[in-house]
C-alpha cells in the first residue's frame, strides 16, 4: 500500500465506468469504478484503445504497488473535458497518452531532457495524480492510478502534459501503442543513438521495443541493420521491419565476433541493447566499432553487474549510453511517428498481436508466461 495517506478527490463529479483493477498483488479483476471530474490542469479522456505491455505485468506482480489500482499505461482516445488551465488540447481532439508528463521547469527540462524529468515519479509510485490525490473510487474507497494515466478503463483523468494531440486521421488502435514501446524503440535509434544515414546498427532483443528500434534505424537511413535474438520467429519478423541481416545468438560462443564478421571485421557503428540482460549488454558494447555507440534500453536488474573489458578501454573511444523513454519528447515525437504511419513509412498495424475486449484482458497477461507465445507487438484492448 501507499506509504502516506491518500484521498480520492472526485472534484464534484462521479462517472461510473468499467476498468481492469489490480485488487491485490498478482490479482486482476474487471470492476466498476467511479471517476471524478478533471481539475485545473487535467483532462478527461475517453479511452478508445489501450495496449498491454510487459511493464503492466511487472506492476501487477510488484508487492509495493498500491491497490486497488486501475492498470494500463499505453493508450489513446478522445478528449471529453478539460480543466480551466488546459491550453494544449480541446474537447474532441484525438490524443496519445504519455506516462511521463514533464514539468518544463526543472534542470532536466530546461536543458531539453524532458524524458528525465522527475516531477511525476513521486505521484507515480504513490498511485496518485500530480496533486497527490486520486480521481477514482471503488466500493467507496480510494482507487489508485497507474503511471498517472490508468488506460485499462473506459475513461481516464490525466495530467494535461500526458495528452499529446495527434493527427485527426490517425486511427486510435495503432495510436494506442505509440506511448511506450514504440516511442522507446524509435527514440533509442533516432534520439538516443542518433543513427546516421549509411551506418550499421545491431539491435539486440527483438521484442516490442527491438522491432521499433529497427524501424527507427531504418527511418534514420541506416544501410545495415542486424537483428540479434534467440528466436528464429522473431528474427524472421525483424526483416519485415527493416533488418537487413539476422543473427541467432542462441548457441554462439562469441556474439561480438559474429557481428564483426558481418561488418567486415569492424563492428557496428551503433549497438542497441533491448534485452535487459547485462551479459548481452556487454556483448553489444563489444560488438560496436571503435568510436561506436552502444545504447542500453532494456532495464537491468538493480543487483546485476555490467562487466566490460578494462584493458585499452580509453583507446577505443566508444560511447556507452543508457536511455529512458528513448530520449523522446512526446509532444514532438508522438505526432511525428503518427505522421510516419499515415505516410506508410512506419508499420504499426502488424504490431497488433490481437484485438481483445476488456473482459478478456487476462488473455494478454497469460501470454507473457508462454515462452512460445508471440512477443513482437501488443495485445490491444479495443473499446470502440
Amino acid at each position: 500500500m501507499s506509504k502516506k495517506p491518500v484521498t480520492a478527490d472526485l472534484n464534484g463529479g462521479s462517472l461510473k465506468m468499467r476498468a481492469a483493477v489490480m485488487t491485490g498483488t498478482g490479482k486482476l479483476e474487471v470492476r466498476e469504478v467511479e471517476l471524478g471530474k478533471p481539475k485545473a490542469n487535467e483532462v478527461l479522456v475517453k479511452i478508445c484503445a489501450t495496449a498491454v505491455c510487459h511493464s503492466d505485468l511487472n506492476t501487477l506482480d510488484d508487492p509495493t504497488t498500491p491497490f486497488p489500482q486501475v492498470l494500463g499505461h499505453e493508450g489513446a482516445g478522445i478528449v471529453q473535458e478539460v480543466g480551466p488551465n488546459v491550453s494544449t488540447v480541446k474537447v474532441g481532439d484525438k490524443v496519445a497518452l504519455s506516462w511521463v508528463p514533464y514539468c518544463g521547469t526543472c534542470p532536466c527540462c530546461r536543458t531539453g531532457k524532458v524524458n528525465l524529468c522527475e516531477s511525476a515519479f513521486g505521484p507515480m509510485f504513490d498511485g496518485t495524480l500530480m496533486d497527490g490525490t486520486t480521481r477514482m473510487r471503488m466500493d467507496g474507497q480510494v482507487c489508485y492510478h497507474s503511471s498517472l494515466i490508468s488506460t485499462f478503463a473506459e475513461y481516464s483523468v490525466v495530467p494535461e502534459m500526458s495528452c499529446v494531440k495527434i493527427p485527426d486521421a490517425m486511427p486510435l488502435i495503432p495510436a494506442s501503442m505509440i506511448g511506450c514501446g514504440v516511442a522507446t524503440g524509435y527514440g533509442a535509434s533516432v534520439r538516443a543513438a542518433r543513427v546516421d544515414p549509411g551506418s550499421s546498427v545491431a539491435v539486440f532483443g527483438i521484442g516490442g521495443v527491438g522491432v521499433n528500434a529497427i524501424q527507427g534505424a531504418r527511418i534514420a537511413g541506416a544501410s545495415m541493420i542486424i537483428a540479434c535474438d534467440i528466436k528464429d520467429e522473431n528474427l524472421e519478423l525483424a526483416k519485415k521491419y527493416g533488418a537487413t541481416h539476422v543473427l541467432n545468438t542462441g548457441g554462439l560462443k562469441d556474439i561480438a565476433a559474429a557481428v564483426k564478421e558481418l561488418t567486415n571485421g569492424i563492428g557496428s557503428d551503433y549497438s542497441i541493447d533491448c534485452t535487459g540482460n547485462t551479459m548481452i549488454g556487454a556483448e553489444a558494447w563489444k560488438s560496436s566499432c571503435k568510436g561506436g555507440t552502444t545504447v542500453v534500453v532494456g532495464a537491468y536488474k538493480s543487483d546485476a553487474e555490467l562487466c566490460l573489458p578494462a584493458g585499452g578501454f580509453h583507446r577505443v573511444g566508444k560511447i556507452l549510453k543508457g536511455t529512458f523513454y528513448g530520449d523522446v519528447n512526446p509532444f514532438n515525437d508522438f505526432p511525428k511517428i503518427s505522421q510516419l504511419y499515415l505516410d506508410k513509412k512506419y508499420d504499426l498495424d502488424s504490431l497488433v498481436i490481437e484485438k481483445i475486449v476488456l473482459a478478456d484482458i487476462q488473455k494478454a497477461f497469460d501470454s507473457f508466461h508462454d515462452p512460445k507465445g508471440k512477443n513482437v507487438g501488443r495485445y490491444v484492448i479495443d473499446f470502440q
